[in-house]
């Protein structure tokens, strides 16, 4: 089993040992230390006509005790290379449980940070290579954290060999693959939604559109990575919307079908539970900021920045998404025979006219960057709760948090959500991270040039994480932190949060 250090990081190809070099660890140099790799598919232990299921769980994982309660250890490996990513692996190497975090393809800030050996050349598309990896070093949980392996089937075929996974089946992530398909859901099970019709001929489309007027929504049916929806305030923003999907063909296969929806007014919210097929364990509340300029303003992004907890979701309206919402989603994906194991992240309107949760969306795994201010909070064993998770074990599981608040500003390339220049260097990362306590910087699109200098490689970039006592004192940190990074390609939102500071709530444990 590879063994890594919890304070360096490192890069490896595929098959062979990592190595830290100056390079890769600009002023951090340290020995790693490894063993040899354990070949099973050679000693056939991962081919499934030798070994039952529980069994090969039993080669992968080991199980120790600490303070006379017995507990599994194991090897994971997350799935991605975002900020979402890099939040993840964060709290796994916290994990007292967890022996070995690996990242494909991760990037160079999750390795340089030391939180996980990143394996940039491993296919995360090709299910064989990503099951003989975990084979050939001992994995005994992956953690798949974008949506598009999820929709491609990767976890069916991890659970095919034997190895678990946390996430949703091909057939699940469809709650998030198409948006008629969770609409039909929600129709089926009575839960809470906008009203909608679903579209492929474009005239019919704007013939709706004209009766139902504007604000209206136009959203792409697939995967279009965060840049499927419109929201219209005109009709000819809308008939611009639907020609561009269904017309142009501007997002391919996942814009072979339209929804439009009744604009709900109201405050966005997000609230995420784990679910392990028939339980769901509710986690924090958090806040995302969709629109890429200050006061909510300007076209949709993957998320500028987040908070948690949210105000805006009371005690009595989070006990209500879960009955109203999550509960009756889970139970009706069961009665569809496709359990849900993995993440809900249900997007929510509290509409403003009668105070009400309604869903807007869901997606099958942690938001980004939502992913980042529940991580820094979170004080439990992750790999534990995910292990149980997919062990349908949740109904056991009770989690703890830090008190206070956490806020995540993100720095995107400049010109994001639309073309924006790669290659830009960003300096004053390790001085950022310092500028003031509780203050954790998540890589989502970053590399390393020839002479060790950070660049951008991606719209979103950089996502800077900090705790306080309260919203307004992790809101400080975190921009005090921004401040400090020098990065001329990239911008970011300056007023995160703005909804819920003059609430200035808090958080206590669970």
């Amino acid at each position: 089993m590879a063994c890594i250090s919890h304070n360096f990081g490192a890069s490896m190809k595929i098959g062979r040992l990592p190595v830290a070099s100056q390079r890769q660890f600009p002023n951090k140099f340290s020995q790693l230390f490894f063993q040899q790799p354990r070949n099973f598919r050679s000693s056939k232990f991962c081919d499934s006509q030798y070994y039952s299921r529980s069994n090969r769980h039993r080669i992968f994982n080991s199980v120790s005790s600490v303070n006379g309660v017995s507990e599994e250890r194991v090897s994971v490996l997350v799935i991605g290379g975002g900020g979402r990513e890099h939040s993840l692996c964060y709290a796994l190497k916290r994990s007292h449980s967890c022996d070995a975090v690996f990242c494909a393809p991760g990037n160079a800030g999750i390795s340089n940070a030391g939180d996980a050996t990143c394996i940039e050349d491993l296919d995360i598309f090709d299910s064989s290579a990503v099951i003989d990896f975990c084979c050939k070093w001992g994995v005994g949980l992956v953690v798949v954290g974008p949506e598009a392996p999820l929709v491609a089937g990767l976890t069916n075929d991890l659970l095919k060999a034997g190895i678990r996974a946390f996430g949703p089946s091909s057939e699940a992530a469809a709650l998030e693959g198409s948006k008629n398909f969770m609409k039909s859901i929600c129709d089926k099970y009575g839960i809470p939604t906008a009203k909608y019709e679903t579209f492929t001929d474009p005239l019919a489309a704007k013939k709706y559109i004209k009766e139902q007027g504007a604000p209206i929504v136009v959203k792409a049916d697939g995967l279009a990575a965060g840049k499927g929806v419109i929201v219209a305030t005109t009709l000819q923003e809308a008939f611009e919307a639907v020609d561009t999907i269904l017309v142009n063909g501007s997002f391919g296969k996942a814009g072979s079908s339209i929804i439009v929806e009744e604009f709900l007014e109201g405050e966005e919210a997000s609230f995420f539970a784990l679910v392990d097929g028939e339980n769901a364990l509710a986690l924090e509340s958090a806040q995302d900021h969709k629109r890429v300029n200050d006061g909510d303003t300007g076209p949709n992004t993957g998320g500028m920045g987040a908070y948690c907890p949210a105000p805006v979701l009371t005690q009595e309206l989070q006990s209500q998404v879960m009955s109203s919402i999550i509960l009756p989603t889970v139970k009706g994906m069961s009665k569809e025979g496709c359990k849900f194991v993995g993440v809900l992240y249900a997007g929510l309107m509290i509409e403003k006219k009668s105070g009400l949760p309604k869903l807007i969306e869901y997606n099958v795994r942690f938001g980004d960057p939502e992913c980042q201010v529940l991580m820094v909070r979170l004080e439990s064993d992750l790999a534990q709760v995910l292990l149980a998770a997919c062990k349908g074990e949740l109904n056991s599981v009770t989690l703890e948090w830090a008190p206070g608040s956490a806020m995540v500003v993100v720095m995107a390339s400049n010109g994001y959500p639309g073309s924006y220049v790669k290659g830009t260097k960003i300096q004053n990362l390790e001085e950022a991270e310092v500028a003031a306590p509780g203050v954790k910087i998540f890589h989502a699109g970053t590399a390393v040039d020839a002479d060790g200098n950070y660049i951008a490689t991606g719209g979103r970039v950089l996502g800077v994480t900090a705790k306080g006592k309260d919203l307004e004192e992790a809101r400080d940190r975190a921009y005090r932190a921004v401040e400090e990074i020098k990065w001329e390609g990239g911008f970011n939102r300056t007023d995160i949060g703005w909804r819920a500071l003059p609430l200035k709530q808090t958080s206590s444990k669970w």
